[in-house]
């Protein structure tokens, strides 16, 4: 919805696995350009087939990027950045249910001890990365919407917003980049 109000504008779903936000938001919002930024080779590989199942070839790139590292300026500005990151605490893997725990590759569970390292740093070394007045969207896990919050308003987001998935659990949280921290 903000990005198809937006009319023209850049999109970065970073940690985007295999591409279904960005794809999704692509979709519903025809004048964006998207970027899937993901740091595993593999998802890549995934995300470049779906970009090409969905016809959008022509409006979605996909890019390695780092989520815990400074993005490259040669990347440029984007007015919404959208992230589904590993929030998994690295103590809570062994006990995941074997369909996740088996399947899924670690590298898109473990958020670090705490399970908000993604968040933690996409919030601070990503904000620049926003051009002023930029959207920041953050999926959360379950009870992580206030930490996200706390962290967003720390890195110097406001007008942040928790919204509720379809079984009333917060899910995400957003934000507005400040033009002073």
């Amino acid at each position: 919805e903000y990005c198809a109000a937006q009319g023209e504008c850049r999109v970065l779903d970073l940690c985007a696995g295999s591409g279904c936000v960005g794809l999704a938001v692509a979709a519903h919002a025809p004048r964006a350009r998207v970027a899937l930024g993901e740091l595993s080779e593999a998802a890549l590989k995934i995300c470049r087939q779906n970009v090409r199942r969905c016809g959008l070839s022509g409006r979605v790139i996909c890019v390695q990027a780092d989520a815990l590292k400074k993005p490259s300026a040669a990347l440029g500005e984007f007015q919404c950045i959208v992230s589904n990151p590993p929030y998994i605490p690295a103590g809570d893997i062994p006990g995941l249910d074997a369909s996740v725990r088996d399947y899924e590759p670690h590298l898109a569970l473990n958020g670090g001890a705490d399970g908000l390292d993604f968040y933690r740093s996409i919030a601070q070394t990503w904000r620049d990365a926003l051009t002023e007045d930029g959207r920041l969207y953050f999926e959360v896990g379950i009870g992580q919407a206030d930490s996200v919050l706390r962290i967003m308003r720390a890195a110097g987001f406001g007008d942040i917003q928790v919204v509720k998935d379809t079984h009333d659990i917060p899910r995400v949280v957003f934000g507005t980049r400040c033009a002073q921290v």
